[in-house]
């Protein structure tokens, strides 16, 4: 497949997305996408295998602020240029700041309408021998926390560490992640860093290794998890029904994601607030707010029995 020539995970504009955006245009041609939500019903009742790819947008209708919102800054930082192994080197303080800030924001907040209805889908569908999986670029767990089960993360997750000692990776919701941290990561331009010593960082407790963690994230510049990513080609490879729900696409390889399935004649259907320039790759086209437009789409359809 192709995203296996694309593991790293790089942010491009369209405009600077080249040789993988003609590649994708290719692949899928660029008729007009289609805005039949009965349509579209008809094909999702017929469906046995769905895979829905989600972004950013589907967490910004829970209160969570996108990586390109708000001018994509956190204090006086892009907010990509801190997600990366090399800031984390240099300024490891500064980091654990600022993914504080985000797990103290998602776990204050609540899943959305289109977090729910995925995970009531799934559930409803796999009562009828019908299987539906989420693969997500999001980090929040708001897709686990709506109910869903079967979900590919493939960004990694906040609420993960990873040491970089001993390479141990351990769930952790503790809020905050250590002592040093409380109270920190306000994202205000006029704050400065609180240029916390190494050592009060969150550190590994497993055998008493005490190594430094680190968020058990992608960052950029990085190689997604092989397994992760031999399981999200085995899902779209399989599935008859795509849906593209809240991502501009933009991020390399996921953008390659549904693509790819396009490619084989598999309808996707795409949920955004805005058209993108990917859109016209698509079948159909749903615009406005994923919490409004997917409850509809993935609602019981009259053929269901259960």
């Amino acid at each position: 497949m192709i995203i296996r020539q694309l593991t790293r995970r790089t942010l491009r504009s369209p405009l600077e997305c080249g040789s993988q955006i003609a590649a994708l245009k290719a692949l899928t041609g660029a008729a007009r996408p289609n805005s039949d939500m009965a349509e579209f019903r008809e094909v999702f009742s017929k469906a046995k295998h769905i895979a829905i790819i989600t972004g950013a947008g589907v967490s910004a209708e829970s209160g969570l602020p996108t990586f390109r919102a708000a001018s994509g800054h956190w204090r006086r930082w892009k907010t990509q240029d801190l997600a990366t192994a090399q800031e984390f080197s240099r300024n490891p303080s500064r980091v654990w700041e600022f993914y504080h800030y985000w797990r103290e924001l998602a776990l204050k907040a609540t899943p959305s309408e289109a977090h729910r209805a995925i995970a009531e889908c799934e559930a409803r569908l796999s009562k009828q021998g019908r299987s539906m999986v989420v693969i997500t670029q999001n980090t929040d767990e708001l897709h686990r926390r709506a109910g869903s089960k079967h979900v590919l993360e493939v960004h990694g997750n906040l609420f993960k560490t990873r040491c970089l000692s001993c390479g141990d990776v351990d769930d952790n919701h503790h809020s905050p992640i250590c002592a040093a941290l409380q109270g920190k990561g306000d994202p205000d331009p006029k704050c400065s860093d609180a240029d916390i010593p190494v050592r009060d960082l969150p550190r590994c407790d497993e055998g008493g290794c005490d190594g430094l963690l680190r968020p058990d994230v992608i960052w950029f510049g990085e190689t997604l998890d092989s397994h992760v990513l031999t399981k999200v080609e085995k899902e779209l490879d399989a599935c008859d029904l795509c849906l593209l729900v809240g991502t501009a696409s933009v991020v390399f390889p996921a953008a390659l994601f549904a693509p790819q399935v396009a490619s084989r004649g598999v309808p996707v259907a795409e949920f955004n607030i805005r058209p993108r320039a990917s859109t016209s790759r698509y079948k159909y086209h749903f615009q406005g707010p994923c919490a409004s437009t997917l409850p509809i789409a993935l609602a019981r359809h009259q053929s269901e029995v259960i």
